[in-house]
């Protein structure tokens, strides 16, 4: 692994004190939550069993009666998410409004690709909103140029235990917290348990390790003529490394060091053992046995979808959503179509990611996190704090942290796994329970300014230079290491 010095400018002293103040926690929302049991059945077991006052809580922070003004902005909802939120925010507003009668609230919802460009822009010429909601990896940025100012869960009135572990590690910079998460969610592991059954295998049982994966898809090809795992390395596209990632850490590499407990983001592990075996099962699958898509090189996961529920595709990694996806592609199919994707849609299975060779399961860690901008950089010169402690108490509750990412993603909050809201959802959201039992296994991609180029574009560019044969595995891996030790500082 090749050592490296980041040099850059944190944008803010040593002596740092943070904007909303040092409370002491008066929560323990997620204490009773025990991540060590963490799977399928103790989601459900948990879901329904406590009740939370969120108005009272928040109150106990800022108090209903105080008067002031708040600007925020968030990614909006789009017109194609389904009622259900488009009707949680509007009751979000709503409550706000209601918990907090005196505070004038001016919040915008900005499509995903144009907040991270309109934010940038806004700062720039002093003119940005006192809250933000970004994406996961969106604050690093902003934290890493001075940008925002240092929030944590408890400064209102929240333990740092009530989130997740690799939660927080993505609101982290320079040893600072600069925000606190909202929702996250991770992906699962799918596959046509028919397909699975006339290649000889358990039609019931997912990979259990990324080794069986290239074994089954190889099975699966030579048996039936069809494409085992859906390899996506398309580049310059975001579901490359959310599929190729969990792949890369089980096997124990990484592009730095993200996956270890506490990451310093120094050290290139790109280049190790571990990581070029990763990229070795995927070049296996691709030229060894080309028992994937071979037009894999340029397909996103949505090029999976065709082939996976035409029945000519057996597995692939996806959110809870993919179900509802093949359920909709069912149903516009007609004749003979219509009958197989039928029976594509009634053998889908979701189970755990598989592990690598020492038993690590990982998964990309998404989700969205909470931040406060900086007077300086305000509208008006001025952050309203306590109007924007109101806002941050209300949305990271585990009411609203759950009500807020319904369809698609889960309460950052862990307490909102035990509210009535999780039992409703997991009887609704058909495989939510699989997926959300992947979360104690997400790690998010590097929280640094630079991991956008490293995700997007050097994983991609590795993979494809593997499976083109531009490169041997190891030249590919030792280029793509290079690349990220020049992108972060270099020696």
């Amino acid at each position: 692994m090749t050592r490296l010095k980041l040099s850059r400018a944190i944008g803010h002293g040593t002596a740092v004190v943070a904007l909303l103040g040092s409370l002491t926690s008066t929560s323990a929302f997620g204490a009773s939550v025990d991540v060590s049991k963490w799977s399928p059945e103790y989601v459900r077991s948990i879901a329904g069993t406590e009740e939370v006052d969120t108005v009272g809580h928040c109150n106990s922070i800022v108090p209903t009666d105080y008067k002031g003004k708040l600007t925020m902005w968030y990614q909006a909802i789009a017109e194609s998410d389904p009622q259900i939120m488009h009707q949680n925010y509007d009751e979000f507003w709503a409550a706000f409004k209601a918990a907090y009668p005196n505070i004038e609230l001016d919040a915008q919802g900005i499509t995903y690709n144009d907040l991270l460009d309109k934010l940038r822009t806004a700062l720039l010429g002093n003119a940005a909103p006192m809250v933000v909601r970004l994406q996961i990896l969106g604050g690093a940025e902003f934290a890493s140029k001075g940008y925002l100012e240092p929030l944590k869960p408890e400064d209102v009135g929240y333990s740092s235990d009530d989130f997740w572990t690799g939660a927080m590690k993505s609101v982290k910079w320079d040893g600072v917290d600069y925000g606190i998460p909202t929702n996250n969610e991770t992906m699962a592991f799918i596959w046509n348990a028919d397909i699975f059954q006339r290649a000889g295998l358990d039609p019931e049982k997912a990979p259990a390790t990324w080794d069986d994966v290239v074994a089954y898809s190889k099975q699966i090809h030579d048996t039936l003529g069809i494409s085992g795992y859906g390899l996506v390395a398309k580049p310059n596209a975001g579901n490359t490394p959310y599929r190729f990632m969990p792949q890369l850490w089980a096997y124990g590499g990484g592009t730095l060091d993200e996956a270890s407990a506490e990451p310093k983001y120094q050290d290139v592990w790109l280049n190790s053992a571990e990581s070029k075996r990763a990229l070795q099962a995927s070049y296996d699958m691709y030229v060894r046995d080309k028992s994937v898509p071979a037009s894999a090189l340029t397909n996103t996961q949505a090029e999976n979808q065709a082939p996976f529920i035409s029945g000519q595709l057996a597995m692939m990694i996806a959110h809870p959503s993919e179900y509802a996806r093949m359920q909709d592609l069912a149903s516009k199919a007609t004749g003979a179509d219509k009958a197989v994707a039928d029976e594509v849609v009634s053998n889908m299975r979701y189970g755990l990611i598989p592990t690598g060779p020492t038993g690590k399961r990982a998964v990309v860690f998404g989700g969205s996190n909470i931040h406060v901008i900086k007077s300086e950089y305000v509208d008006g010169g001025k952050v309203d704090e306590m109007a924007a402690k109101a806002m941050v108490c209300m949305w990271t509750s585990p009411e609203w942290s759950l009500k807020l990412a319904w369809s698609a993603s889960n309460p950052g909050n862990l307490g909102g796994f035990k509210t009535k809201w999780m039992k409703e959802r997991l009887d609704s959201i058909k495989f939510l329970d699989v997926t959300t039992s992947m979360l104690p296994n997400g790690i998010p991609f590097p929280v640094i300014p630079e991991a956008p180029e490293i995700m997007n574009i050097i994983i991609p560019d590795m993979l494809q230079n593997a499976l083109t044969g531009a490169m041997t595995v190891d030249q590919a891996a030792e280029d793509a290491a290079q690349k990220v030790k020049d992108l972060v500082g270099g020696m």
